[in-house]
């Protein structure tokens, strides 16, 4: 019952948390085009955001991921049942390991500064130094939520999640509605970035063992170089959505395209909260199948409430989306509406039993595959439906991936799909959603009289 109790606090830990990263970053959007700040510099601050995205998701969440996997069980340090309260120097190597990569990101960021572009600005990218030192202090700050989730502090996740945010949307805010440059907004977020490496410092002071380990960093990044290849491949989708709108047009089509690019944060936030809370859950290999079946359920209780709001955020996407935003944005509605399609995937964790089970390899060349057919489909679809075209691109290869990783667990680990998937719930919610979908998107219902 403690274990069952745990295990739920430490999935809605980090759903709560990530909910909030993705509100706060919302917020501070609708709040840009609401105070007049211009398309280009809009498009300026979301593109130092999107560098910083582009050189860190990747390794940060693949590091963190193999970490979680490793952390009850491993050759360095052994297994443990009970680590609540325990001071563990697998946190301490892991953050080794994080500054380790944000210092090298820095230092290569710095040495080339000068040999790309952006919107025309070659070798003076706007806000690029701010940018980096934003990238050097946030990468290793992600480790704390993990720090809380692994020690029980499912409260404290919280707490530091509304205090972070409230913190990040003044720092953003304010300065601008001071008649400040928009670098200012960057500056504040790297202030705030500072605060939360002072928090970080004082989790590890209570919870890791400062006792470092080659061992322990060789079998994290052993495991763990599958997994950022494939975080890399797989989740630059979205980056190379924004690369190929930046070739097509300039700030102000990457800044329409940007804002249209979200998917519903309940559904990835708490989809993503669910995957890294369960990792932890494959360290027994008897308990496999009980594994398996608390995700089935877990993820059934996500459908239940999911769908519904996906589908009525669906149908009320574009009148909502008008209001959030100035009349500039309208067009991003139409993106909007098609990522949230993305739930369709984003449901499914066949990726999770993979990398419970440290079967890393093969998730590298699915989202290889994944990563060239969305290239493919997004320069072919860009010509002919502009920006939604490479938002349906997106979401085509989102589900092709999911597909190929399920029919890996049953042909080749014998797992079936309905031990893992509510299968008849799927396919009924999922019915539903595109039925609607093709509905709004002919014109059969017009959303906007409602309003």
């Amino acid at each position: 019952m403690f274990g069952t109790k745990r295990y739920v606090n430490s999935i809605k830990g980090l759903q709560v948390i990530n909910i909030l990263r993705f509100v706060t970053f919302l917020i501070i959007s609708i709040v840009f085009t609401k105070i007049g700040l211009t398309k280009e510099q809009i498009g300026l601050f979301e593109v130092s955001l999107f560098i910083a995205g582009t050189v860190s998701f990747f390794w940060v969440n693949g590091l963190i991921q193999a970490f979680l996997s490793l952390f009850k069980n491993n050759k360095t340090f052994g297994k443990k049942k009970q680590v609540i309260g325990i001071k563990s120097p697998e946190i301490f190597n892991i953050y080794v390991t994080l500054m380790f990569f944000s210092v090298l990101i820095f230092i290569i960021g710095l040495a080339i500064q000068g040999n790309f572009s952006v919107f025309g600005h070659k070798g003076n990218v706007p806000l690029l130094n701010v940018t980096l030192l934003y990238i050097l202090l946030s990468s290793p700050a992600n480790l704390v939520e993990y720090i809380y989730m692994i020690q029980d502090k499912n409260g404290n996740t919280i707490s530091y999640g509304y205090i972070i945010s409230t913190l990040q949307l003044a720092a953003a805010i304010i300065p601008i509605l001071l008649g400040y440059d928009v670098i200012w907004a960057l500056r504040g977020l790297v202030i705030v970035a500072f605060i939360k490496n002072i928090w970080l410092i004082t989790l590890l002071y209570n919870y890791s063992e400062l006792k470092f380990s080659f061992s322990f960093i060789k079998e994290v990044l052993v495991l763990s170089i599958p997994i950022i290849l494939s975080v890399f491949v797989s989740g630059s989708t979205q980056y190379i959505d924004g690369l190929v709108i930046s070739t097509h047009y300039g700030a102000e089509g990457f800044a329409i395209f940007r804002y249209g690019q979200k998917e519903l944060p309940f559904v990835i936030m708490m989809a993503a909260g669910l995957h890294s809370a369960m990792l932890l859950e494959f360290s027994q290999k008897h308990k496999i199948r009980r594994t398996l079946i608390k995700i089935k359920a877990k993820s059934a209780k996500m459908m239940h409430y999911m769908y519904p709001i996906s589908i009525l955020v669906l149908i009320f996407a574009k009148p909502i989306f008008k209001g959030m935003f100035s009349p500039e944005f309208t067009r991003s509605s139409d993106v909007f509406v098609v990522y949230l399609l993305a739930i369709i995937s984003r449901v499914l964790f066949p990726h999770t039993i993979l990398i419970g089970l440290k079967k890393t390899k093969v998730i590298l060349w699915i989202s290889i595959l994944e990563f060239t057919v969305n290239i493919f489909m997004s320069i072919w679809l860009v010509d002919d439906y502009g920006v939604v075209g490479v938002a349906l691109a997106t979401i085509f290869t989102f589900i092709i991936s999911k597909i190929i990783l399920v029919a890996y667990n049953y042909f080749k680990l014998q797992i079936k799909p309905n031990l893992y998937i509510p299968l008849y719930w799927y396919a009924f919610y999922n019915a539903i959603l595109i039925i609607v979908f093709i509905i709004i998107d002919r014109g059969i219902i017009d959303s906007n009289l409602f309003f």
